[in-house]
């Protein structure tokens, strides 16, 4: 390999490791400080931080998140990075009550919303989908959490899924430019991460 050649291939080694801290479930070695929990075990890892802006325990918080990037054979980040908004706050005082999150889901991430059966489908029957038990968790109604997640019916009927093949809870949109229009007048905030 050439120098640029392998300077590329560790970066690109570098960038997956470093994604993969994030990633993965609570199961997998965290970085050193980081801890999930406490709404989910499995997912969110967050480090305690010595915040210069203290959070009000009766802060109220309505964020959407946009999700445009599928995750085919692995886990959603974006849907991990709800995990870590909602463990993060709950852990520094917000209370569980206090946040609701949206998540608008649309292009080809909507398989990632979708039973194993679509999936396979979409990805020619090789893995199931690997995100039905992290949807399953953050639609829990026992977390205290208000989560919604929405598909873009623009969306998936492009991408060939019907709304019967999406997973339980799982709401369908007339399109991801509604659900956004529609969360910013409930005064949510849409998440730029």
């Amino acid at each position: 390999m050439t120098d640029i050649s392998t300077l590329l291939a560790r970066l690109a080694l570098l960038m997956a490791l470093l994604l993969s801290l994030f990633v993965a479930p609570a199961t997998a070695q965290l970085p050193p400080g980081f801890a999930t929990g406490p709404v989910f075990d499995d997912y969110g890892p967050h480090a305690p931080i010595d915040s210069d802006t203290p959070l009000p325990a009766d802060m109220q918080m309505a964020v959407a998140f946009d999700v445009a990037v599928a995750s085919e054979g692995e886990l959603n980040r974006t849907l991990i990075s709800v995990t870590r908004f909602i463990n993060m706050h709950v852990a520094n005082g917000i209370a569980r009550d206090n946040i609701r999150v949206a998540v608008v889901v649309h292009g080809p991430a909507v398989f990632d919303m979708a039973m194993d059966s679509a999936y396979l489908r979409k990805y020619d029957g090789q893995t199931a989908n690997p995100n039905v038990p992290l949807v399953a968790a953050l639609l829990a109604q026992d977390t205290g959490v208000d989560v919604q997640m929405i598909i873009c019916g623009q969306s998936a009927s492009a991408q060939g899924l019907a709304k019967s093949e999406l997973l339980p809870d799982v709401k369908m949109e007339l399109s991801a430019m509604t659900a956004h229009a529609r969360l910013q007048q409930a005064d949510f905030t849409l998440n730029p991460f």
